[in-house]
């Protein structure tokens, strides 16, 4: 479905003026290639590793470096100017001469919700002609506790209280809106995810939890922070990520999901990214796709839109399923441009949520997400869709 020009552009120019306004982000760009966003100034890096970091900073000038712990065996370095690209690669570089082929550092790396450079199928939600299925009432007994990590819940939609559960502080509390109308690029994106679940499943008790901020950004050190607050839900939903330094695993994010998955019945489903690319991992969905003890209780999801793979979906051997993801209507938020709160929208974030709603109703009945990963899988088996199974 086509959407007017100049709104896509007006969106796309503010999102372009909000990034060129965060002090703090960094890209690496390459010709040809999508950006690697960072944080600046700061590497992530492996306790172990500590004192070939340190000598690679001293030799690039800094003497100075403020050092903490972001989570047991992992600590987070900060140096004002610091080149992280050429730090990164230096310790890794050293690490390699030791021996160590691991990743052993890495940037800070900015991640973004999954229809975030895009417009159209790859970007802003419009209107939907129609409202969609609404959200089933929850039924109490052989619920699956479901976590939505994403942008903050807002309050005027047609998304029921029942649909999910939240502390204050993960609704969306205040968004600027510009003269011409046009809200924060992402706000409502989490509505819409839970809606998708909501409308497929009444299996699922969802949790929401904020990390990215209205235009869709979150760091690395923000994402996991937030597993903090995971206590028994079995499915967590991530429609975002993004592109690492050199296509490496990204440090910090392997290292807490092998704490998060490693000897638990839990998987991280997470959404494919939105760039049409075939040749280049997408965090944390590629996960799926690695050789760790725990990747298969990474799910990655591709989208279709029911004849073939949609052409703007990221997709590779690290996939695992597709789902549907183009013109899907959903819950979102009451605005002078979505007078009824239902808007449509694409991309490989609502695609992942279709994925953890099957999910939920097969763990309801066997009481197993590993059991339940397979029946999926097996449903979608029988559909092929640019090569890769496909859900209906």
């Amino acid at each position: 479905m086509a959407m007017p020009q100049d709104r896509l552009h007006r969106w796309q120019d503010r999102r372009a003026r909000r990034m060129a306004g965060l002090p703090w982000l960094r890209q690496e760009a390459r010709a040809g290639r999508k950006p690697v966003w960072f944080t600046g100034d700061e590497l992530l890096v492996l306790s172990e590793h500590r004192g070939a970091a340190e000598r690679v900073l001293d030799g690039l000038g800094h003497t100075e470096v403020d050092e903490a712990e972001l989570a047991p065996g992992l600590l987070r370095l900060r140096a004002d100017g610091l080149d992280v690209p050429a730090a990164t690669r230096r310790v890794r570089q050293a690490a390699a001469a030791d021996g160590d082929t691991r990743t052993v550092v890495s940037p800070n790396h900015v991640f973004t919700s999954t229809p975030f450079e895009h417009g159209g199928p790859f970007g802003p939600p419009q209107p939907a002609p129609k409202p969609g299925d609404k959200p089933r009432p929850g039924r109490p007994a052989g619920q699956v506790p479901v976590m939505v990590i994403d942008t903050g819940v807002w309050r005027d939609s047609p998304l029921p209280a029942h649909a999910y559960t939240c502390s204050p502080a993960d609704y969306e509390v205040d968004t600027d809106v510009d003269d011409d109308g046009v809200m924060d690029g992402d706000v409502g994106h989490a509505n819409f995810i839970i809606g998708v679940i909501g409308a497929r499943t009444g299996k699922a008790d969802v949790r929401a939890v904020r990390v990215l901020d209205t235009f869709g950004l979150c760091t690395e050190a923000d994402l996991i922070t937030s597993f903090a607050r995971i206590t028994d839900e079995k499915l967590i939903n991530l429609s975002l990520g993004g592109y690492t330094l050199d296509d490496q695993p990204p440090l910090a994010l392997a290292t807490a999901l092998s704490a998060l998955l490693t000897g638990r019945d839990r998987l991280v489903v997470a959404a494919a990214g939105n760039d049409g690319l075939r040749d280049r991992p997408f965090w944390p969905a590629a996960f799926a796709g690695t050789g760790l003890p725990w990747a298969g209780q990474v799910v990655a999801v591709a989208a279709h839109d029911g004849s073939g793979l949609c052409d703007w979906s990221n997709a590779g051997d690290w996939v695992t399923v597709t789902a549907p993801g183009a013109d899907i209507t959903s819950t979102f938020v009451k605005h002078d441009q979505f007078p009824t709160g239902w808007a449509l929208w694409s991309g490989t974030s609502f695609a992942t949520p279709h994925v953890v709603a099957l999910l939920a109703e097969q763990a309801a009945k066997s009481g197993s997400t590993d059991v339940a990963l397979k029946a999926v899988l097996a449903a979608a088996a029988g559909r092929d869709f640019g090569g890769y199974p496909g859900l209906p």
